[in-house]
């Protein structure tokens, strides 16, 4: 009995008012930072009508905002229909870099398309699409 009482005060502590303002609310926020780091020219591209069995090459371009050198450490096509490549280099403060996809359709019609890119300011991919429609040929 004593030790659910010990338990329940320490319940109603770790929930109280007092620990609400451990962390400070003011100034930048976290994510607003990591999403600065790296500014897109576009994130997403229509490239129109392409043909069939053509392969069609998208380049998505950047600029380092931040005040560190960048590294693109992954780009991951979301299918095996595109291929990538991409600024192997950092990236200095203020320089551009780029994604390249190249996307080879073997089915006509409408696609949506992404390539995903995990830097070294955030371990979370940033999702880049690319959409249009191909003609059969």
């Amino acid at each position: 009995m004593k030790n659910l009482k010990i338990t329940a005060l320490l319940a109603v502590m770790a929930f109280s008012p007092f620990y609400a303002n451990v962390f400070p609310t003011e100034g930048t926020s976290f994510v607003k930072v990591l999403a600065d780091a790296v500014k897109w020219k576009a994130e997403t591209i229509d490239v129109g009508t392409i043909p069939q069995g053509k392969p069609k090459l998208i380049r998505f371009e950047f600029t380092n905002t931040s005040s560190k050198p960048i590294i693109i450490e992954n780009v991951a096509p979301s299918c095996g229909c595109t291929t990538a490549d991409y600024t192997k280099t950092p990236i200095l403060p203020g320089k551009k870099g780029f994604v390249e996809a190249s996307y080879n359709a073997a089915n006509a019609g409408a696609f949506v398309k992404t390539v995903n890119v995990t830097t070294s300011d955030s371990k979370t991919p940033k999702a880049l699409t690319f959409k249009g429609t191909v003609a059969a040929s």
